[in-house]
């Protein structure tokens, strides 16, 4: 029987390329959306493709509902990638604008994967994939709500993990680093709304980097790959007998995990300080 799984995020990047490969390979994938334009577009490509918002509990049941009833009740697989960012220094970052990007990026997640696990534990098998990041595990200037996020991602799924150890379901983590992607791009609306860096102690540093890095288009970033190579791990991690509880992405990703393990704090610290 033709396989099933559902991936999140799929209006671009990361989400979309998996919708086209994992369909290449044969999956009848559910390419979700968090916008039902972007649905209807996909759709026209030939997917099935439920609403689910992460921030709209409504639309994750729905949504998943439409999947089930597609299937006749059974999912092999689901990936979790919708996630945005919200730049700014941690002191600036208001409460609220945590509170946003935390339903977006780990409740929502949390809420899917519940609903999702029942279904699994009932055909006795199921793949939950989710899209973490090189900063679920090293921090970054700039990036704090993002890093906390994703931190979170990798300490309920490495619980989650053991938990369902006794059973056929697979608990995995992708974690990239850079990728091509509207992540930046998305990211700025958020930026607006929330961060008011006119009146930071750090406007300075604000003018000097980060903001030439989100407005400022200076081209892919050093060992930046495309969307593809998370795919590639992606089919490995729904395909192999024995799953690996990580896949690691880009050679930031390799270096960031070795260095993590070999040097003190203190000096992680400077290094990231000067990137």
């Amino acid at each position: 029987m033709q396989k099933t799984i559902l991936i999140t995020g799929c209006s671009s990047g990361i989400g979309l390329d998996a919708a086209h490969g994992m369909r290449a390979r044969g999956w009848r994938v559910f390419a979700s959306c968090r916008q039902q334009r972007d649905c209807d577009r996909l759709r026209a490509q030939g997917f099935e493709s439920p609403r689910i918002d992460y921030t709209d509990a409504d639309s994750i049941t729905s949504g998943l509902t439409e999947v089930l009833d597609a299937t006749g009740g059974t999912l092999d697989a689901l990936f979790n990638n919708g996630a945005h960012g919200l730049p700014g220094a941690v002191e600036d970052l208001p409460t609220d604008g945590l509170r946003h990007i935390f339903e977006a990026n780990f409740f929502g997640w949390h809420d899917l994967t519940r609903q999702v696990i029942p279904v699994m534990r009932a055909q006795g098998h199921g793949r939950i994939v989710q899209n973490s990041s090189v900063l679920g595990f090293v921090a970054y200037p700039w990036r704090g709500a993002y890093v906390a996020t994703k931190y979170a991602i990798e300490g309920l799924t490495d619980t989650l993990r053991l938990e369902l150890a006794d059973t056929d379901i697979k608990v995995i983590l992708i974690e990239p680093g850079p990728i091509t992607s509207k992540l930046r791009e998305n990211s700025i609306p958020i930026f607006e709304r929330f961060i008011n860096w006119q009146n930071s102690a750090l406007r300075g540093k604000y003018e000097a980097s980060l903001l030439k890095r989100l407005y400022e288009s200076s081209g892919p970033d050093r060992f930046e790959l495309p969307a593809s190579a998370v795919t590639d791990k992606l089919a490995h991690a729904v395909e192999s007998k024995r799953p690996r509880p990580r896949y690691y992405v880009t050679t930031p990703t390799y270096i960031a995990g070795y260095l993590r393990r070999i040097l003190p704090t203190r000096t992680i610290d400077r290094i990231l300080s000067d990137v």
